[in-house]
């Protein structure tokens, strides 16, 4: 059992029967009452991010899961099919269990399949990736203020905003956990 004052980012905890891991904490005290802990949560399965609080000193059943190499090839709209880097084997993964992340994958990108007892849980992307924006508005010169931002859209689909300063063809480094833009890599 692990307890809320050992919480660390990328830790995978068990809350309500479903396996989350721990992509942000705040430990938290208020003026009155008992400290808290606030957290953002990633279900393993669905991806989804969810905020939960917790008292301070709740205990959890910490999971190891098991982390095995894949390949991302391709999808066909419907299913994602990955290749095992050990194996060799190929496993097909439903839209459905896939969405929240599908937004990063490119092929012949490396990824992590998540493991439980030798049950398939999930895919977990690197923690940042790097792909090309294929459409975005030109920044205007002069337009200077730091912190504006406007959409892009990435080579994969996935809609991020950028500085002013990113154009068509720049590759950019982006956070799959905040789905945040993180830097300019390479400008055309």
């Amino acid at each position: 059992m692990i307890d809320t004052s050992e919480f660390k980012n990328g830790l995978n905890i068990e809350v309500d029967g479903e396996i989350y891991t721990i992509i942000w904490f705040q430990h938290h005290k208020p003026g009155k009452g008992g400290a808290v802990m606030r957290t953002k949560l990633r279900n393993i399965k669905t991806g989804a991010i969810i905020e939960r609080t917790f008292k301070s000193g709740e205990k959890f059943r910490e999971v190891e899961l098991e982390r095995r190499k894949k390949q991302y090839m391709y999808n066909d709209g419907k299913t994602w099919y990955f290749m095992d880097l050990e194996t060799y084997e190929q496993i097909a993964v439903p839209k459905e269990v896939i969405s929240s992340v599908s937004k990063f994958l490119k092929e012949g990108q490396e990824v992590n399949g998540l493991y439980l007892d030798g049950e398939y849980l999930g895919i977990e992307l690197p923690n940042s990736v790097e792909l090309k924006v294929v459409h975005t508005v030109p920044g205007i010169r002069g337009d200077s203020v730091s912190n504006v931002m406007k959409p892009a859209t990435l080579e994969t689909g996935a809609e991020i905003l950028v500085p002013l300063f990113v154009n068509i063809g720049d590759v950019v480094k982006v956070d799959t956990r905040t789905e945040e833009y993180i830097e300019r890599i390479k400008s055309e």
